[in-house]
């Protein structure tokens, strides 16, 4: 309980997780119906878990094992949530650097659970941009034979993903592109193995019990944690991308790609049996980072010295 409460601190604990937090609080000489108040349950069920024999297993539906029993089964999913917020942080940094003192405004939309992290608006406060960040760490090591490219030169970029960019565009008549940074070797799992073996287990064994809060609440509720306590994990991914290379890729141009080289960059298409050889693999689409993508520092540029009804235009053509 006491990695639990570390990660989410003083704010709102995910329900069922809420009665243990009420529990914290009549720790410290917080009055029985003060206690149930504040987290949002009733005196009665919070004197039960206080009187109950395993506080734990009566909130959750199962006691906490010896932490030798727990899997760590979602250290690499961590790790994955750990290099999309340190790219989030750097993308924001570098947005500042190269716009600084003009009319555009990054909105975060991250809490919105939606394929849209950032918007860019205008001084009238209008949309002109949708922004979604992609990180990519590991290399594609065949990706001379089956798409024709450098390991080190390969964006990979699922084809619904673009289909599902496109769609948004269209319907709101907003462009929208990919902000890319990559890492070679940076993984996921590479992440998930350095971050701290208590929070690990906490999220693992409370994402499998019974009465378990919203996965997505406990998760992103360790990694902000990881993130407010400057976690080497966290301090030396973020470094790590700061010294990278970013690149943007528009919706159109992307699109485009897909239609002038699908059977040479999906080689899914081409691989008979892919979905047993390639067993839970996205049909994806390879891009070049040097010759299909644009650098994010120059398309800044562009924005800043020609403004967005000329950059607009650009997009919509597919150039970059």
């Amino acid at each position: 309980m006491r990695t639990v409460g570390r990660i989410h601190g003083s704010g709102a604990w995910p329900k069922p997780l809420h009665i243990l937090q009420g529990l914290e609080l009549l720790r410290t000489g917080e009055s029985l119906d003060l206690s149930a108040r504040q987290v949002g349950t009733t005196p009665a069920r919070l004197r039960r878990a206080q009187d109950a024999e395993d506080p734990f297993a009566d909130v959750l539906g199962e006691a906490l094992p010896p932490s030798s029993v727990v899997v760590n089964e979602r250290a690499p999913i961590l790790g994955n949530l750990v290099l999309g917020r340190a790219a989030e942080i750097v993308f924001e940094e570098l947005y500042r650097r190269e716009m600084p003192n003009t009319e555009f405004n990054l909105v975060d939309l991250r809490e919105g659970r939606t394929d849209t992290d950032y918007r860019m608006y205008n001084g009238q406060g209008r949309p002109v941009y949708r922004i979604n960040i992609k990180f990519h760490g590991a290399r594609f090591r065949r990706a001379v034979e089956l798409v024709g490219l450098d390991p080190e030169d390969c964006f990979a970029l699922a084809t619904y993903k673009i289909d599902s960019a496109m769609k948004k565009q269209d319907d709101e008549q907003l462009p929208y592109f990919f902000a890319i940074v990559g890492v070679s070797d940076l993984t996921a799992t590479a992440v998930g193995d350095r971050i701290p073996r208590d929070v690990t287990e906490a999220v693992s064994f409370i994402g499998r019990v019974p009465r378990k809060p919203s996965i997505r609440a406990l998760e992103d509720g360790a990694v902000e944690y990881l993130i407010r306590s400057n976690a080497a994990v966290v301090t030396d991914t973020i470094d790590q991308i700061r010294q990278a290379d970013w690149y943007m890729l528009s919706a159109r141009r992307a699109d485009r790609l897909v239609r002038e080289k699908l059977f040479d960059r999906v080689f899914a298409l081409r691989v008979p049996g892919f979905a047993q050889a390639f067993r839970g693999a996205e049909l994806d689409m390879h891009f070049s980072l040097s010759d299909d993508l644009t650098p994010l520092p120059e398309f800044l540029a562009a924005l800043r010295e020609r403004g967005p009804q000329a950059v607009s235009t650009i997009l919509e053509r597919g150039d970059y």
